[in-house]
């Protein structure tokens, strides 16, 4: 039984190590994508600039986040599980405050839309 357990736990630190991977790759590759857009943006001097790297910023960190709270299943002591708290944390705090960007950004690009509909 214990080989069993020890077999389980060793594929289930493999899955989530690998998974937590391509999260993280998902989220650089978003971000990088994100800022190669807003310089062309930038370049045409295109007013959704801002707009376009909050969204693509937001989207970026979201799946670092599912990265992170993914690697929480593996954590074995609570000093490591307090960081990943605190990085969690961090960038929950992040995400919200760039969706409220968001929120200000698309209202200061199109004034009359929030109050037609």
């Amino acid at each position: 039984m214990e080989a069993i357990y020890e077999k389980a736990d060793y594929i289930l630190r493999y899955v989530v190590e690998y998974s937590t991977l391509l999260l993280e790759l998902f989220g650089i590759c978003i971000l990088v994508f994100s800022a190669v857009k807003a310089f062309v943006f930038w370049l045409k001097k295109d007013e959704s600039i801002r707009l376009q790297l909050a969204q693509g910023i937001a989207l970026a960190l979201e799946f670092k986040l599912g990265g992170e709270v993914l690697r929480t299943v593996v954590v074995r002591e609570w000093a490591e599980l307090g960081i990943l708290g605190a990085i969690i944390a961090l960038r929950a705090t992040l995400t919200f405050l760039i969706h409220w960007e968001i929120k200000n950004e698309k209202e200061a690009l199109d004034p009359g839309e929030d109050k037609k509909g």
